[in-house]
């Protein structure tokens, strides 16, 4: 019996397919219509993959979108902070249909990371959306500006992933999906976990609060960003 609390939502729901369909799938995926990823919807796409965004299992419906914005819920009710979404252009959306697979490509590295079965599609206030995520439509803040430069209707429905960039490979040993972490906790006996997540070197002030929170926990898990960041304030 695991001594940790569950999953956000009850459980994982990774959606990176097994190492031995991967090379299918991928091929499958170059032979479907694409949509090119922004680095943060890549980065969403990856964390989808492993499970870091469960229950999620892919882009965000109209239904769950317009929970988390009006409420920071999803549609079934539980609670949900952020909008994970996938942007097209009016143009792109107007070819795409309920019900077709198309491929989830990186745009900056042109690598296939995924398949998404196409739910719906929905037109979306960018606006409001900026003041619910970050509390401001200020244009000079670096999260708006994304959202204010990217395409108008927004696609939702279940993906699948293949790929995770050559992450796993180039951190070997230090890149762990959900599961693992948990797994790694379990067999330390540890129930109660302090993390500390952080884009840059542990200075001193950082150094401090670990150790506190080592002190009340019964462990310490370091995650550290990798990737491209985006500042929030």
């Amino acid at each position: 019996m695991s001594k940790l609390v569950p999953p956000h939502g009850g459980k994982l729901t990774p959606v990176l397919a097994p190492k031995e369909k991967r090379a299918g799938l991928k091929t499958k995926a170059q032979s479907l219509p694409v949509i090119r990823m922004s680095s943060r919807e890549t980065s969403d796409c990856l964390m989808l993959g492993m499970g870091a965004f469960s229950p999620l299992t892919g882009f965000m419906k109209k239904a769950d979108y317009e929970g988390v914005i009006n409420s920071n819920h999803l549609s079934n009710g539980l609670a949900w902070p952020l909008p994970v979404t996938l942007a097209v252009t009016k143009d792109q959306a107007a070819a795409i249909t309920a019900g077709a697979e198309m491929a989830l490509v990186d745009d900056e590295s042109g690598e296939y990371v995924g398949i998404i079965t196409i739910a719906d599609k929905y037109e979306y206030d960018k606006v409001k959306e900026c003041k619910s995520a970050f509390f401001t439509n200020d244009a000079d803040h670096p999260g708006v500006q994304k959202v204010m430069s990217q395409g108008e209707v927004y696609i939702g429905g279940d993906i699948v992933t293949f790929s995770e960039l050559g992450y796993d490979e180039k951190y070997a040993g230090y890149y762990a999906h959900p599961s693992e972490t948990r797994a790694l906790f379990e067999s330390k006996g540890w129930s109660t976990v302090c993390a500390f997540q952080t884009r840059n070197p542990l200075h001193r002030s950082h150094e401090h609060l670990c150790k506190i929170g080592n002190e009340v926990c019964d462990g310490l898990f370091l995650h550290p960003i990798v990737g491209a960041c985006v500042h929030a304030g």
